[in-house]
């Protein structure tokens, strides 16, 4: 390029300021009172980190050539792996107030983005190096995965914020097994 400085030192500053750009809402979003993002706050920022890194990589396949989207092909499938990890961990650990996440709106986008997520590694790992078609559909289901898990999760906040029985209940049962003073 004409700078070649400027966009090594603009290359440098999107590598270290990349991963808290795409995790640090869910950090914030963990340290609410909302049930259903503060019991995932271990796993939370994976999640975003696996939903950006999906985004990121399906835009990589929407513009590069076919040829050269080995990298975003490999970062697919990171995604599609961490995605899902996190995504079981964080139904574990929340317990009841997992119903959030598989219920409703929220469910329906979570699914979605399952779906979306999960098979566009297949897609692109199958003819995304050769087939200009298949690295776009893939690009186009990971763009469409990641926005899905990031409404899914809203979604989910706002369910359990709304129903008393997902912060009480989780409540009281801390406080049974916790021992007396």
């Amino acid at each position: 390029g004409r700078l070649p400085r400027a966009g090594a030192a603009a290359t440098a500053a999107a590598a270290v300021l990349g991963p808290a750009v795409a995790t640090y809402t869910a950090v914030l979003a963990a340290d609410t009172a909302v049930p259903a993002w503060h019991g995932a706050h271990r796993e939370l920022p994976y999640l975003f980190a696996a939903s950006a890194t999906a985004a990121a990589a399906g835009m990589a396949l929407l513009l590069a050539p076919a040829r050269e989207n080995a990298p975003a092909r490999c970062a697919a499938v990171l995604a599609a792996a961490t995605d899902a990890v996190a995504t079981r961990a964080a139904e574990r650990r929340l317990g009841m107030v997992a119903e959030t996440y598989r219920e409703g709106r929220a469910g329906r986008l979570l699914r979605c983005a399952e779906v979306l997520i999960g098979g566009a590694p297949a897609t692109v790992a199958i003819g995304g190096g050769r087939y200009r078609a298949a690295a776009v559909a893939g690009g186009l289901a990971l763009l469409a995965g990641s926005v899905c898990t990031r409404f899914g999760i809203f979604a989910a906040g706002i369910a359990s914020a709304q129903d008393p029985a997902y912060t009480v209940v989780p409540q009281r049962a801390a406080r049974e097994l916790s021992p007396p003073d």
